[in-house]
């Protein structure tokens, strides 16, 4: 057998992990509890240095209402500021924006204007030292919602508090894209999921729900009336009324077209996020692949026949009131020992076998057991360990070093005595020439390296703190520095600012995004420690690369302001160019003055030193503009 990971083992590492702790009870503990205390509402709890929050699954929502099944993006309900770290990074790669259910969005923001929620949680950020989200149902996604909310405000600050959320029995959250944006921000590993083998509301919206009523209504009625009467008497003969093959065929049939993407998700408007813990009477699984999660929730479904008796179909329904027996089975003992006589010498593939029987499918009905087994062992191929991958990718970093030099040494010649143009306008000027065409297969060759690095950190496949680790981040960034210009002098020579807009909001790559992110998230927590705090030396020499990657596009965007200004008659629309011209003017001149540009901004011809020239000509006719705010492509200069 080769040395791969999986990630089967990893996850099933941490759901062994969570089965010997207590965390798994006292979860669905509060759970159960603030379900029958606390309908509509939630209950807090501190054992130690863990504090518990539990969201109350009885929530005023059903898939009736418009809302419910709808996925939105966060910028429609104005919490794009919320979960800041989960907005798309897209530039027309075909990756959908991330999105929600705007039913349980609404639930989460009903929560969050609340002051007893916010002091709870302000509460727990003073004395504990992980904070736990549950929830069941769709308390569930309530506690996701806030776990995501707590990442996101916590990573800037760097706190020391872990947050973990624990959900029973949740429904879909939001879209693929979603679920990516978790995995680029290692977030994975703070969600896990315990669905039972039968429970049918994680799958429900993998269909569209208007094709699912009345009966869905009807369901969900009865879900939330069983969590505070023992009494369903009543619900069980209603539910006996209707007509369920359909609904559970349905359910089936678009579970199956997702599993059957391979992880695109083309049909699907949901998709799984985290590990899920698939638990039955005989033990569990624990799987942290999504398109693995799709396929084992299809064959746990396959199981129930559309023509079952009403009996079997209320199983499923009762299924998703279970975890207080699950959590106990769990509990006890996570995986059951059994007899593996017979099984294959490969402890991995008898570790399958276990793991596949501990999930309640019969080994005996090849249907199932073998796309089941398949599955499993699917994951098992996924890639390379983490720190493998590592290992491979800096061996293809040395071999990108020719490519690397050979910009620099571009960069060399044109910093030469000669046309004083400087390393941007040349390649702007000359792209061409059969010596700046070079220099273009060059970039091709680095920005498809950069891209299949960042493909691999968004997949899981690089160690958690790849893009924190200083190799990686320095070599990085250091591209950026290099090759940007080159992609801004580009787009500029080939006018695509006239067709699209200017580079920094309509040009600039998805690649240069993340690692600009990668870079400015390093710095920011560096900054935390005492130690790095007014470390920063002044330069004595101008750097080697302007050490802003934007700096020629705006020089770019304050070129056509200066031509602007000198064409316009408009008094209030010559006021706020002049303005942003003197902000310019004065972002440039700090960067000069500490040295933070290469020496070829200021070559006699540059596009730069032109631009200059001209507007201190300019600016001597007019008065010094009064103090505004900059332009917004320049807010982020400083």
């Amino acid at each position: 057998m080769d040395a791969e990971s999986s990630p089967f083992e990893s996850s099933e590492m941490l759901a062994s992990f969570l089965a010997s702790t207590p965390f798994l009870e006292a979860s669905w503990g509060l759970c159960s509890f603030a379900n029958a205390a606390a309908p509509g509402g939630f209950v807090a709890e501190r054992r130690g240095g863990v504090g518990y929050l539990a969201f109350s699954s009885v929530q005023v929502i059903d898939g009736s209402e418009p809302s419910c099944g709808t996925p939105v993006e966060l910028a429609e309900w104005g919490c794009e500021d919320l979960f800041s770290p989960l907005r798309c990074d897209g530039d027309g790669d075909g990756e959908e924006t991330v999105k929600v259910d705007a039913g349980f969005l609404r639930l989460f923001l009903e929560f969050y204007r609340r002051p007893d929620f916010r002091n709870q949680i302000q509460e727990f950020l003073g004395k504990v030292k992980m904070i736990i989200l549950t929830g069941h149902s769709f308390g569930a996604t309530t506690a996701s919602l806030t776990a995501l909310w707590l990442l996101s405000h916590l990573q800037p600050v760097a706190a020391p508090i872990s947050v973990l959320c624990l959900t029973f029995g949740t429904p879909l959250l939001g879209n693929k894209s979603l679920s990516r944006a978790i995995l680029r921000e290692r977030w994975g590993g703070s969600f896990c999921n315990v669905v039972s083998k039968l429970d049918v509301m994680p799958k429900l919206f993998f269909a569209p729900l208007a094709s699912l009523t009345p009966q869905l209504h009807l369901l969900l009625q009865f879900w939330q009336v069983a969590t505070v009467s023992p009494s369903l008497e009543h619900l069980v003969g209603e539910l006996r009324k209707q007509n369920f093959d359909e609904f559970f065929s349905n359910v089936k049939d678009r579970v199956e077209d997702a599993a059957k993407s391979e992880g695109e998700a083309k049909n699907s408007l949901f998709w799984p996020l985290g590990s899920y813990l698939f638990c039955s009477e005989d033990g569990a699984i624990c799987l942290d692949n999504a398109t693995s999660v799709v396929k084992m929730m299809h064959l746990m479904l396959e199981t129930v026949s559309p023509a079952s008796s009403f009996e079997d179909h209320l199983k499923c329904f009762e299924d998703h009131l279970k975890y207080s027996y699950y959590t106990g089975q769990l509990s006890s003992q996570f995986l059951k020992r059994i007899n593996i006589n017979g099984l294959s010498a490969s402890s991995y593939e008898a570790g399958v076998s276990l793991a596949l029987q501990s999930s309640g499918i019969d080994p005996q009905d090849d249907n199932i057991s073998r796309p089941a087994k398949n599955c499993l062992q699917m994951a098992r191929h996924m890639g390379h360990a983490p720190n493998l991958n590592n290992a491979h990718l800096a061996i293809r970093l040395s071999k990108m070093t020719p490519c690397r030099a050979q910009l620099e040494w571009y960069k060399a010649r044109c910093e030469e005595p000669g046309d004083q143009l400087g390393y941007y306008d040349t390649f702007k000027k000359f792209g061409a020439s059969r010596r700046e065409s070079k220099i273009d297969m060059n970039l091709f060759t680095l920005a498809a390296f950069w891209d299949e690095v960042i493909g691999m950190a968004e997949r899981n496949e690089l160690s958690h703190d790849f893009h924190r680790r200083s190799k990686w981040n320095n070599a990085s960034h250091f591209y950026m520095l290099l090759a940007e210009p080159l992609e801004i002098a580009r787009y500029y020579r080939r006018g695509m600012h006239l067709e699209k807009g200017h580079y920094i909001k309509h040009g600039r790559h998805r690649r240069f995004q993340i690692l600009d992110r990668w870079w400015s998230r390093r710095t920011a927590a560096a900054a935390q420690e005492p130690q790095q705090i007014n470390n920063k030396r002044s330069r004595s020499r101008y750097a080697g690369l302007t050490q802003d990657s934007l700096f020629w596009a705006k020089v770019e965007e304050a070129t056509d302001w200066l031509k602007n200004a000198k064409e316009e008659t408009d008094a209030n629309k010559l006021k706020l160019l002049l303005v942003n011209l003197n902000y310019f003017e004065e972002y440039a001149g700090k960067l000069i003055d500490r040295k933070d540009v290469s020496i070829d901004v200021l070559a006699k011809n540059s596009s730069y030193r032109l631009w200059d020239d001209e507007w201190k000509a300019l600016k001597s006719k007019f008065p010094q503009p009064p103090p505004s705010d900059p332009a917004p492509s320049l807010m982020d200069c400083e």
